[in-house]
């Protein structure tokens, strides 16, 4: 079975060709093909860069037309030197991932009318993400016509978060008209937990584990049995930890009195999503590694660093305490995967509790790896992200109807 993921955000998208045959393995598979699509390169101009098995392809195309852009994605899967099929018949099945899914599509979903109805409806919970999704799945349906098509949505592995996590401290008519915590990333943060039991040789239902999604957009996740009992993010992925570029939880006070001092809602959008976090408070950058490298000589990129740390290991903390304690603690992402520095300052904070890292495999930087000490009262591990691979295998049991 041949399966096409499309992974989409607000300024890029990247794409895996899969194919999974009779049986799904423990592993992620290695795709066929993979794509990228980067729409931040250049004004008017987006970048696409394909890689596969046969060969390469960079390419600056016009960005006026997403759907051209599209096209051009999917002629190199069978066309030039990155081809790995002869036709896009071949493809069988193609999964999106979908942020926002709302109260009622808590797995993955085939898509029918019905389902673009309710992604645009929920555009207004997650105004960056569903219709650039939703774009995905349009340019799908013209271009690939009698293809069936899959929602894998990021709110879906949280959807069995018990009443007092799901529900905000306003009046309850608000949670009756949908205002509650969803929670995102859940693709991942459900993967990462079924890896770290793999890796740790332990049956799911008997951890209690912490997963830390941290990348431009972080979220944290308490797990329980396999199941998601507590999230960072909430109604919108704006909540929560401090992020690359967005601010994380506020004190709402402060959005009351910038209201009355003029801002208006789309004001308070850019500057919450756009202009906080990382880039915000150091006036550099929402990028880890800038952030880290300018610390030691610039006092706002170490206080955002310092900041971070701390909003990070606060959440860890309200994790520890929802669960009661933690077997083990995950590290994904491209900040949590690639970054040191952040891992031994949210341990160390962890020391007196017995959770203890070994510095050089720390340093090391590993994929897959558990780099607790041999005492240390909790494991630690660095897990590699494999949202696409992840959306594959649902598509895959999604149709073979397990």
């Amino acid at each position: 079975m041949k399966i096409l993921v499309l992974n989409a955000g607000s300024s890029s998208q990247k794409s895996c060709l899969y194919q999974i045959d009779d049986n799904l393995p423990d592993l992620p598979l290695k795709p066929l093909w993979s794509a990228k699509i980067d729409w931040t390169y250049s004004k008017g101009i987006a970048k696409l860069k394909v890689k596969s098995n046969k060969g390469e392809l960079i390419e600056e195309l016009s960005s006026s037309d997403r759907m051209a852009v599209m096209s051009c994605l999917l002629d190199s899967l069978y066309k030039g030197e990155t081809q790995v099929i002869d036709n896009l018949s071949e493809i069988n099945i193609v999964g999106h991932r979908v942020v926002h899914g709302g109260e009622h599509y808590r797995e993955a979903t085939i898509i029918t009318q019905a389902v673009i109805d309710a992604i645009s409806r929920l555009a207004s919970f997650a105004p960056v993400h569903n219709p650039v999704n939703l774009e995905g799945i349009t340019a799908i349906e013209q271009i690939l016509p009698d293809v069936p098509q899959v929602a894998v949505f990021d709110t879906a592995f949280h959807s069995q978060l018990p009443a007092m996590a799901a529900v905000y401290p306003i009046p309850y008519v608000f949670f009756e008209q949908g205002i509650r915590r969803y929670g995102f990333h859940g693709i991942n943060h459900e993967y990462c937990a079924h890896r770290t039991a793999q890796l740790l040789n332990k049956d799911i239902e008997s951890l209690r584990l912490i997963t830390c999604h941290l990348g431009n957009g972080c979220s944290i996740a308490a797990i329980r049995g396999g199941i998601s009992i507590d999230t960072t993010m909430g109604f919108t992925p704006l909540d929560g930890l401090m992020m690359g570029s967005r601010s994380g939880s506020v004190d709402p006070g402060i959005l009351i009195h910038l209201l009355r001092q003029g801002y208006d809602a789309d004001k308070l959008d850019e500057m919450l999503n756009i202009a906080s976090g990382l880039k915000g408070i150091s006036g550099l950058s929402n990028d880890m590694r800038q952030i880290i490298t300018a610390k030691k000589d610039n006092y706002r990129a170490g206080l955002a660093f310092d900041m971070y740390v701390k909003s990070l290991c606060q959440h860890i903390g309200a994790m520890l305490v929802t669960l009661g304690g933690v077997d083990a603690i995950a590290f994904t992402g491209g900040v949590g995967e690639y970054q040191p520095p952040i891992r031994a300052a949210a341990c160390e904070a962890l020391a007196f509790m017995g959770i203890k890292i070994d510095p050089d495999k720390n340093a090391d930087s590993p994929i897959d790896t558990d780099i607790a000490t041999n005492d240390s009262n909790a494991r630690v591990l660095v897990i590699e992200a494999q949202e696409d691979w992840a959306i594959a295998s649902q598509c895959w049991q999604l149709a073979k109807g397990q």
